[in-house]
């Protein structure tokens, strides 16, 4: 109950920063490494995959990070949260691509646009030798699958760019909640999220009542955007999760997917839009009030008052979140809870992270700190 009321606090002081390591990426070893950055850079939230692996790598970072703290002056303070992402099939997060090596054209426009390079660079030239020795790829046969499961987070580019539809589709890892969700918190992991922005409600909310049973004394996220759900919908289903989850739930307001590479207000403007719409819905009440302007005349204003986190729901915004993400939803009046930062908190670091040298040279810590506190500082 106690770190229950921590993380409450948090949200309250929307100071709830999220680093997302990608709900699909079960990439440890980089998983590990990013969570050592942002715990010393001050997230609060550490977002992964539901993979027990993935988990421990997390706590690992984790760990590491108050090792080096004292080093390097910094003060953490709360130690993070470990949320572990649950998707439904179909949602983008949690997919893996699969490109069919029985129809593949071999003309490599999927390979540069892989943004995690989970598609080898010389899979053509074995695909090229084994069709002219007249071999058959047997679809099922996992070790001739060209696109390397644990990189790939299903971000649909390489789809995109592929000439001929069919060649490339996509495979949810389905999951046994039931025996895995206990497991991760074993590993660590003190809250989940559902990825549940899909049309299949009934199926979506069965998973939800699982997830609060088997986690009911801390929050739990569900993930939403507008792509497949109108307002309505989402509405409809923020209302029964609420139910379920009574005063323990956040949701995550995922404007555009996956869009944060730019630092604009451009790429964070549908996250603040979908928060707002939550906001009108379950979270404020709008103040009318008159104001005199002069003999004879008065004018009518509105003041936006947010209902304490106790009886409304926390709002943390995603998908396309940058930098500006904070700035803009104050801007515009929009409140939230806490900012979760996926592509672009993972690419401001990505040069330091990837050198092989990083756990021996603390000047490449320092510099990825730097660059990811200064994130962390500008959305909380």
């Amino acid at each position: 109950m106690e770190r229950f009321k921590i993380l409450q606090n948090l949200l309250e002081e929307e100071k709830c920063f999220k680093m997302i390591c990608g709900a699909g990426n079960e990439d440890a070893p980089y998983v590990k490494k990013l969570a050592l950055i942002y715990t010393l850079a001050g997230a609060k939230i550490l977002d992964v995959s539901c993979n027990v692996e993935v988990i421990e790598h997390a706590m690992q970072g984790i760990d590491m990070a108050y090792e080096l703290s004292t080093k390097l002056g910094i003060n953490i303070g709360v130690r993070p949260f470990i949320m572990a992402s649950v998707g439904m099939p179909g949602d983008h997060h949690v997919r893996k691509s699969y490109i069919d090596p029985n129809t593949c054209l071999g003309c490599n426009l999927c390979i540069p646009v892989c943004p995690t390079e989970a598609i080898p660079k010389d899979f053509t030239d074995e695909l090229d030798l084994f069709k002219i020795l007249g071999g058959n790829f047997e679809t099922e046969d996992q070790s001739k699958e060209i696109v390397i499961r644990e990189l790939c987070i299903g971000c649909g580019k390489c789809s995109n760019v592929c000439p001929k539809d069919g060649i490339i589709s996509y495979r949810h890892n389905a999951k046994e909640l039931k025996k895995l969700l206990p497991k991760c918190m074993e590993a660590g992991a003190e809250t989940f999220e559902l990825h549940a922005a899909v049309g299949e409600h009934k199926v979506t909310i069965e998973e939800w009542k699982l997830i609060n049973e088997i986690n009911p004394n801390n929050f739990n996220s569900m993930c939403l955007d507008r792509l497949n759900l109108g307002n309505l919908q989402l509405e409809n289903r923020i209302e029964e999760a609420k139910k379920i989850s009574r005063n323990k739930l956040i949701i995550q307001a995922d404007g555009y997917p996956m869009s944060g590479g730019e630092n604009n207000y451009n790429s964070t403007l549908q996250a603040v839009a979908c928060a707002d719409v939550i906001n009108k819905k379950f979270n404020m009440r709008v103040n009318k009030r008159k104001e005199k302007e002069g003999p004879g005349k008065a004018k009518v204003s509105s003041k936006r008052i947010y209902r304490p986190i106790s009886v409304s729901i926390p709002i943390i915004l995603s998908g396309g979140t940058n930098a500006l993400s904070k700035k803009l939803s104050n801007q515009m009046e929009v409140r939230c809870n806490g900012i979760a930062i996926g592509t672009y908190a993972r690419d401001i670091i990505d040069d330091f992270v990837s050198q092989k040298d990083f756990y021996t040279d603390m000047n490449i810590i320092k510099k990825a700190y730097q660059i990811a506190n200064k994130l962390v500082k500008n959305n909380t």
